[in-house]
């Protein structure tokens, strides 16, 4: 490849791509390629695509269309795909889109590199070029899963669990530190399940004890906390360690027994609603975060009604709300795709009004309060901030009025004083 060309990589679907991605930007600039954000300015495109669920396969296929395209037109010389969906469907791929010049797999770094003639570094394969704002970022603790989810095709594209060695993260996350880093969020399929391949048992609380020691560091994010075989060493963890945000992200999926079941997710709803206890009971102020499927085929009125009761009843902090997307090779894929996307769409909707009068209630308690924030980025005349309720992208975040110049990065005290169902209003 010639030294003046230019690369741009997209990418498409979860946090995890966003550090896979980062991952190979860091070892095309090892190899003196120039790396440009912008896509119309580049003479090769890698899309690192999402495989996940109907909308986001849907996504990352019009994403490839549309860069071939730019092919045909002669704006750019190559087109790579890699990711999820082409792991999963790659000889589909390149059979109906074939002017696509290579596709591969997730985490295939050594492929890419030497389809463009580059060598893989793999001395340095921890390196990474932050595509997120530099004081915070995501760290990947594990690859693949390990659950049985009836509906979820991830191991399929990742593959089993595998946990990465408690050392190479805390150097990873060392040298993110050294580049400015304050804010590690912990991402994986399962973040429960770390170190059970490796070490012998579910040690994600001493990592993140070890991860807290890292000067620099001062917030650490959990997320993707599968609640069947949630470790009571993990509750301790989040209560008593400073910089740990009291904070979890906890996929439950859904809540009645039929449909738990069904979805094959190991655990029934008395023990999930004993788990929320105890972790509202040990760890005071905590922020919960979770996520739902509607319209799974298992899921009649009754389930649904059930569900929203339950919501009603917990009062999440945060939720997400997905409809049901029926996957190819899955155990849920003999079920069918029973209920429509009409009535999934209803359901969605109804959880999330739900949802919505529980946050505007719970933003108003915030009203009079002085909480830390961090700034992530200056809009015209106010600064949007997040503090430790709020996860990058997903939550709300605090609108920062005042006609002090703030540091992007830095933590300051504000005062809430006004809201509305997502976002708090604050002064200095």
């Amino acid at each position: 490849m010639k030294k003046k060309e230019k690369i741009s990589v997209i990418t498409l679907g979860c946090s995890k791509n966003i550090v896979d991605s980062e991952r190979l930007i860091g070892q095309l600039k090892l190899n003196d390629i120039k790396f440009v954000d912008d896509p119309n300015q580049a003479d090769t495109l890698i899309i690192n695509t999402c495989g996940f669920i109907e909308a986001a396969k849907q996504e990352s296929i019009n994403t490839i269309l549309e860069a071939t395209e730019l092919k045909k037109s002669g704006k750019v010389s190559k087109v790579i795909v890699s990711g999820c969906l082409s792991q999963r469907y790659k000889d589909d791929l390149q059979s109906e889109i074939p002017e696509v010049d290579a596709y591969f797999g997730t985490e295939d770094y050594a492929g890419i590199l030497k389809n463009l003639g580059m060598d893989l570094k793999r001395n340095l394969l921890g390196e990474r070029e932050l595509t997120t704002p530099k004081h915070f970022t995501y760290l990947k603790i594990s690859e693949g899963c390990d659950n049985p989810c009836s509906f979820c095709a991830i191991p399929l594209m990742r593959g089993k669990h595998k946990s990465k060695p408690m050392k190479e993260l805390i150097a990873e996350a060392t040298s993110l530190a050294n580049k400015g880093v304050k804010e590690l969020i912990i991402i994986g399929q399962d973040t429960t399940d770390y170190g059970i391949d490796i070490y012998g048992k579910r040690n994600i609380s001493d990592l993140l004890n070890e991860l807290s020691k890292i000067n620099g560091i001062e917030w650490i994010r959990l997320l993707y906390a599968y609640p069947s075989h949630f470790p009571d060493s993990l509750i301790y963890e989040i209560a008593n360690n400073p910089k740990v945000c009291k904070y979890l992200d906890i996929p439950l999926q859904h809540i009645s027994d039929k449909v738990l079941k069904s979805m094959r997710r190991g655990i029934t709803k008395r023990r999930t609603i004993e788990l929320i206890n105890k972790l509202k009971s040990e760890i005071p102020d905590l922020i919960l975060r979770t996520t739902f499927i509607v319209g799974y085929p298992a899921e009649s009125h009754v389930e649904f009604t059930e569900l929203c009761e339950f919501i009603e009843e917990v009062r999440f902090d945060r939720i997400g709300v997905f409809n049901y997307s029926v996957e190819e090779n899955t155990s849920a894929f003999a079920l069918g795709d029973k209920i429509d996307d009409d009535e999934k769409n209803t359901r969605r909707e109804k959880v999330m009004e739900i949802q919505k009068e529980i946050s505007l209630q719970k933003n108003q308690n915030m009203i009079g309060k002085k909480i830390n924030v961090i700034i992530d980025e200056k809009e015209k005349d106010y600064y949007i901030a997040r503090s430790q309720k709020d996860a990058p992208e997903v939550d709300g975040e605090v609108l920062v009025y005042t006609k002090r110049k703030l540091e992007t990065g830095h933590f300051y005290s504000v005062d809430i004083y006004d809201c509305n169902e997502y976002d708090l209003m604050a002064k200095i």
